[in-house]
């Protein structure tokens, strides 16, 4: 069972400036995680769902909340299990926390790269998700997103340009 925490509160707020906002909302969420899963082919894995709120299918990176007692990094190698039944030998590489929308949320993003992935499982998929993997050349990615030919989210293409950042800086393939 996912450990999700979502609230609305009204607080007053007081700005650094001293002016007050008596009706103030802040939404709580969990943290989730993320991660930019790479292929020993170069490939990353990526998942199509359909999003609600969006009111289209979405193209992104395995992504979910931790379970309660879970670390982020046990959490997104099971997600990224779950959601596509790729693993790795390798230790998920931490990039970075990254505040959601701190203007009103006090959840993070916790992003993550998984290096030399391979199809190991089966999806094992709770039975209101509905995802189709999608396996596209990493060199290709950027190019897809900034011509929009893919449908994807600002979670993902930031996940995409911090990993290739750090590619880029180790030296790696990519």
């Amino acid at each position: 069972m996912n450990h999700f925490r979502m609230r609305i509160e009204k607080d007053q707020c007081e700005l650094p400036n001293r002016i007050v906002i008596d009706d103030y909302y802040v939404h709580e969420y969990s943290d989730w995680v993320n991660a930019v899963v790479i292929t020993k082919e170069n490939q990353i894995v990526l998942v199509e769902q359909y999003r609600y709120a969006g009111k289209d299918f979405f193209i992104e990176v395995p992504a979910g909340k931790i379970e309660e007692n879970e670390t982020y990094e046990e959490g997104i190698i099971r997600e990224v299990r779950e959601e596509t039944g790729y693993i790795s030998e390798r230790t998920p590489i931490f990039l970075g926390d990254f505040m959601i929308n701190p203007a009103t949320q006090t959840n993070k993003v916790i992003t993550f790269l998984m290096l030399d992935a391979y199809k190991e499982f089966e999806q094992d998929l709770d039975h209101t998700e509905e995802i189709n993997i999608k396996l596209i050349d990493f060199n290709e990615m950027d190019s897809l997103i900034r011509a929009k030919q893919i449908n994807t989210q600002l979670f993902t293409a930031h996940a995409y340009l911090m990993a290739k950042l750090y590619l880029l800086e180790k030296q790696l393939k990519i």
